[in-house]
């Protein structure tokens, strides 16, 4: 510093910066020009789509018209970022510059004309400051900008406090960068980097001038070093106008949880009565640990509540859920002979103990058959029949399986008889390995299974209990090359019984099976081009020959878990027409068949696949299911399927059975899917068709009209009962800030009546929605749930 300056007592200076600390007084860089009146926090940093960096404009969706530059690279800024989250110390020096300043020594400097103060950082933007070194306070006139980590506060007059951070703002707009979160207050304190309290205060996610919707408190904290908000006196306003009151408010500002109100649910559904309206409640009582309590109430029912418990460990997660209404009225007064009192419990666990070893358990229940049409609204409950207990132990290694569990089931419909109700395992072991032995291969496959069910009203074998093992180790000279494979095999499939309420003899017998197997393919290709893309196309013959030594006469053998195998072009290489234990198909048959690929050698991609093979038989089939699974034919019914992949983003599969003999296609599934890049455009057309069983068509699409404005369908048809079993029919709306979707939806229930409902979902962008519409589309559009990540940002 010069002598001049350093014998002044009182002076003044144009166009300097100064550095303070403990009363030193420094000369630094000539100041910018006088700047303009500041905008608002949020009008600062906002930019339309096109004048954002490629990066920011690249992760907003196509309904936004603009969005926030990124802390740090607005104006009024400097290029000055801070660089952490700690609040100034007074060890860091307040550096400040103007267009005029006056100084009196170890008093007061007064900047005036485009006055900017940084301290660590801390900085912030003004037309005249004061600064008070015996107290250590600025007093700074606006209008004022004032930038830190991720955070943007403007006003017309604020106080600053260079030993402990705090800043005080009048009349101020703030931004938070992270969750794209502006707002206003009649006064604004920034405790810290991290904390802000305001006063007589609104927030919202909305963009500049578009208060679609907006919280009004008279107290705010801000709290993003843990990611959320406190408020009092709470109203939300919807385009101004008030919708709903809280005296008290804990909010996300992120996507970390903390407990507090969700946004309420409603909706409307023919079967539920009418009208319901829940307020979900979130307890955030651990890091690893919550719980949402759902009290709802139901018009025509009553008051109805859902609780829902998740447990996180270091082995895995345990999730409970649990409904229950103490008396349902509509459903009392249907069923007389009933209680009014309903519930349901669904709860699940995962764990993984290493070294390959995993346990699990799910378990379901409900009060009555009509609970999940009734009354479920979040339960994963997905099962309408037979509701599954099963808990076990599960070890997967290189060469070996093992899984050990109780497997049980609630039949909740009284129409099913107990004759066609599925047993229990109590419990089932199963074992498979397999071993290198010089040019061969060793396997090993065991299960024993203790089968029980009620059977006290049940005869003949329908009555029978009981054990069952089963063996079946293999050997096999596995050859393989470039240019073909070929698997010879052999295998006994021995099984043994140890029954109770056995009626056809002793319960104690045994059954071997010799089966012989060989497998041989062939790998043909050649390289060309269509449409100036190289490709390259497989020609993939293929024969595999399968005999069995099977008993003919089997039906003394109760049927535990077994069933015929539903015939397509994949078990054209399996030696048997049954799935489970209790048979072991005879087989003399070969299978020829053919592939060919079409691969995309830019980028690898398999863009077309045919497969057509046919099963020709030898002997006659004569080990049945109680009748079933028998023939004479010699030939089986042509199996194919097509799967084209022309685009990226569009698949086209149809497989099907076609009898030479007759003519007729004996079944058939068709399906055709398309999705943008960016899934805004979601589209499915099938068709299934079973001979004599069923035929249905269904079509579903989200097709936007806009860019914020899309609609949402799909439509089931039954040609054989020849009406519609299934509808779905909404649009959504969406914007940066909130988003909607209405849906109407049809369904068919056990009884064949259609029912109907009204769903909705309402989100506010950063601070949740309500609502159940996106599940049930998500079940009933392919790529929804993906379209639904993408949408809300999430992973």
């Amino acid at each position: 510093m010069s002598d001049s300056c350093l014998r002044a007592h009182k002076g003044t200076w144009r166009r300097r910066s100064v550095s303070l600390l403990a009363g030193s007084v420094l000369i630094l860089t000539a100041s910018a020009a006088a700047g303009e009146e500041a905008p608002s926090a949020a009008e600062l940093d906002w930019r339309p789509k096109s004048q954002l960096p490629e990066s920011v404009r690249n992760a907003l969706p196509a309904f936004c018209a603009g969005g926030y530059l990124p802390s740090g690279t607005g104006e009024g800024n400097s290029g000055i970022v801070g660089a952490g989250a700690k609040s100034p110390e007074s060890s860091v020096p307040l550096q400040a510059s103007g267009l005029h300043a006056q100084y009196e020594i170890d008093r007061e400097l007064h900047l005036q004309g485009d006055v900017r103060l940084q301290q660590g950082s801390f900085q912030v933007t003004g037309s005249e400051a004061r600064y008070r070194q015996s107290s250590g306070q600025v007093a700074i006139q606006g209008p004022l900008v004032s930038r830190g980590n991720g955070f943007l506060l403007t006003g017309e007059r604020a106080d600053y406090s260079v030993e402990s951070g705090r800043f005080d703002i009048n009349t101020a707009t703030f931004l938070l960068h992270g969750p794209a979160m502006r707002g206003s207050a009649g006064s604004l304190s920034r405790m810290s980097d991290s904390t802000v309290q305001i006063r007589d205060g609104m927030l919202t996610t909305c963009g500049p001038q578009q208060n679609d919707w907006a919280i009004i408190a008279s107290d705010i904290k801000l709290n993003q070093a843990e990611g959320f908000g406190t408020a009092k006196h709470v109203r939300l306003e919807v385009l101004d106008v008030p919708v709903f009151y809280w005296p008290y408010a804990s909010f996300p500002i992120d996507d970390r949880r903390k407990s507090g109100l969700l946004y309420p649910q409603f909706g409307s559904s023919s079967s539920g009565s009418g009208g319901f309206l829940a307020m979900p409640y979130y307890l955030n009582l651990a890091p690893h640990y919550d719980a949402t309590l759902t009290p709802q109430y139901i018009q025509g029912r009553g008051l109805f509540n859902e609780a829902e418990g998740r447990y996180l460990s270091g082995f895995g997660q345990t999730t409970v859920q649990l409904g229950y209404i103490n008396n349902d009225s509509t459903y009392a007064d249907e069923n007389p002979e009933k209680s009014g009192q309903r519930w349901a419990l669904d709860a699940s666990t995962r764990a993984v103990f290493g070294s390959g070893w995993v346990g699990y358990g799910d378990y379901s229940a409900v009060s009555d058959e009509d609970y999940l049409r009734d009354l479920n609204r979040s339960l994963e409950i997905n099962q309408a029949t037979h509701l599954l207990r099963r808990g076990g132990v599960r070890y997967q290694g290189p060469n070996q399986y093992f899984d050990a569990y109780l497997n049980d089931y609630q039949t909740i419909s009284d129409r099913i008889a107990q004759v066609n109700r599925p047993y229990a395992q109590l419990p089932e072991v199963i074992y498979a390995g397999t071993a290198e032995a010089g040019l061969f291969e060793a396997g090993l496959e065991t299960q024993y299974t203790w089968f029980y069910r009620d059977n006290e009203s049940l005869t003949g074998l329908d009555k029978a209990n009981g054990q069952r093992f089963r063996a079946r180790p293999e050997v096999a000279l596995p050859m393989r090359a470039l240019w073909g494979f070929s698997r010879p095999s052999f295998s006994l499939d021995y099984t043994r019984y140890d029954l109770e309420d056995y009626s056809a003899g002793s319960g104690s017998f045994d059954r071997t099976v010799p089966v012989v197997e060989w497998d041989n393919g062939l790998y043909f290709d050649r390289q060309s081009s269509l449409f100036d893309v190289p490709y390259n196309q497989t020609l993939e013959p293929r024969l595999y020959y399968a005999w069995s030594g099977a008993e003919a006469d089997q039906n003394y053998i109760p049927a535990f878990d077994t069933a015929l195998q539903t015939f397509r072009f994949e078990q054209l290489f399996r030696p048997d027409r049954f799935i489970g234990g209790d048979r072991v198909g005879d087989a003399n048959q070969l299978t020829v068949a053919l592939t060919s690929r079409f691969n995309d050698l830019v980028t690898g991609a398999e863009r077309a696949r045919f497969s057509i093979g046919q099963v020709q038989y030898f002997a006659d089939r004569e080990v049945t299911l109680f009748g079933q699974g028998g023939g004479t034919r010699s030939r089986s019914p042509l199996a194919g399927e097509v799967v084209l992949n022309p685009l990226q983003n569009l698949q086209i599969r149809s497989s099907g059975l076609w009898d030479p003999d007759t003519g007729d296609t004996e079944q058939g599934r068709s399906q055709l899917i398309f999705h943008s890049e960016d899934y805004r455009y979601l589209a499915s057309a099938g068709h299934t068709y079973s001979k004599g069983e069923l035929e249905q068509s269904d079509i579903a699409a989200v097709f936007p009209v806009t860019d914020r404005v899309s609609l949402i369908g799909r439509w089931v048809y039954d040609s054989d009962l020849n009406r519609t079993v299934g509808s779905l029919a909404g649009i959504e709306y969406n914007n940066c800030c909130w988003s909607v979707q209405v849906v109407h939806q049809n369904y068919l229930t056990n009884d064949r009546e259609l029912n109907s409902r009204l769903l909705f979902q309402i989100q506010l962008k950063g601070l949740g929605g309500s609502g159940g519409s996106s599940t049930s589309v998500s079940d009933a559009i392919y790529g929804f749930n993906e379209r639904e990540r993408r949408r809300f940002g999430t992973p």
